[in-house]
């Protein structure tokens, strides 16, 4: 193992020490320890950096601000133990990341997709896509933490999931609907069925019996979504699996404001069940759609009583 490599070890492991995660950053950043090996570079120079930040050569300016953004803090690290390594200035690749426009699925689109899953040539793949896709829907949890689910973590007879170290390293409890507890028993039961001895503890598996990754089940999903003919609604709104989590957010709402609730008050549950640590994390998901914008302007007329 290269000096460089092993000081990469050293930075992971004590940032995630400290409750980050670094899943993506931990790849790019071992991409570019392979790059500096591979040139047999020894020390991390702005020039070295900039130009694995700037591959492949016609990247996007948010690709290669990104790409070198990571990397800004693995330099700073390694210049506190060897001055002589180079820190990219924070100006070198300026890039702006636009937020994507959430993909707000109707009720319809929801059930065309669970159908389309049901389509899959494989038993247990076309059941575990499907479920996967009604649970991400009802209860609003990030794709990560539907996949991380053990077998453990699902406690039928209480319709309760236990999400174990979420974003940020929390834990929550998840009560779900009696209809989504059916849902997943009646999965679990066919699951059982078609793999009697899991490879892994994992709730949800693949036709092989292996945890379900993320990639796989995007390439999954993007297939349900040509078949089921949800189509994008612009260049920067299309449909992904983690816009069920903003639609989830949306939706619940929306049922607050038809049940006159006060919404308000209401709002901490909803960041707690969606493990935010404050509301303000849960605005980030609260979209405008046409149904939410109504039932405001409907509740804002009537505390004030404007005449139509």
């Amino acid at each position: 193992m290269s000096a460089l490599r092993q000081s990469l070890a050293d930075y992971l492991s004590l940032r995630r020490e400290l409750g980050f995660k670094l899943d993506r950053a931990g790849r790019l950043l071992a991409q570019f320890v392979d790059f500096c090996d591979e040139s047999g570079a020894e020390v991390v120079t702005v020039a070295l950096a900039l130009a694995w930040a700037t591959m492949p050569e016609d990247c996007s300016p948010a690709w290669g601000s990104m790409r070198l953004c990571v990397l800004r803090g693995f330099a700073r690290y390694l210049h506190a133990l060897d001055p002589r390594t180079g820190v990219p200035p924070t100006n070198l690749l300026p890039g702006s990341f636009g937020r994507s426009t959430p993909y707000l699925y109707s009720s319809d689109q929801v059930a065309a997709l669970m159908m389309a899953a049901r389509g899959i040539r494989s038993p247990l793949r076309a059941a575990t896509t499907e479920t996967i896709v009604g649970l991400l829907a009802s209860a609003g949890l990030r794709i990560g933490e539907a996949l991380a689910l053990d077998r453990s973590d699902v406690d039928l007879g209480r319709g309760l999931l236990t999400i174990r170290q979420a974003k940020f390293n929390k834990t929550r409890e998840v009560p779900l609907h009696p209809t989504v507890t059916a849902a997943l028993a009646a999965y679990a039961k066919k699951r059982n069925r078609l793999t009697p001895r899991a490879a892994e503890p994992a709730f949800f598996v693949s036709a092989v019996g292996t945890r379900v990754i993320y990639c796989n089940f995007h390439l999954a999903f993007q297939d349900l979504v040509r078949r089921a003919g949800v189509e994008a609604r612009s260049t920067t709104c299309r449909p992904r699996p983690h816009d069920l989590r903003h639609t989830f957010a949306v939706t619940t709402l929306a049922r607050w404001y038809r049940e006159s609730a006060d919404v308000a008050a209401k709002l901490p549950w909803l960041s707690t069940y969606m493990g935010h640590v404050d509301p303000a994390a849960t605005y980030w998901y609260l979209s405008g759609s046409p149904e939410l914008l109504g039932l405001a302007v409907q509740r804002l007329e009537a505390a004030y009583e404007v005449e139509p």
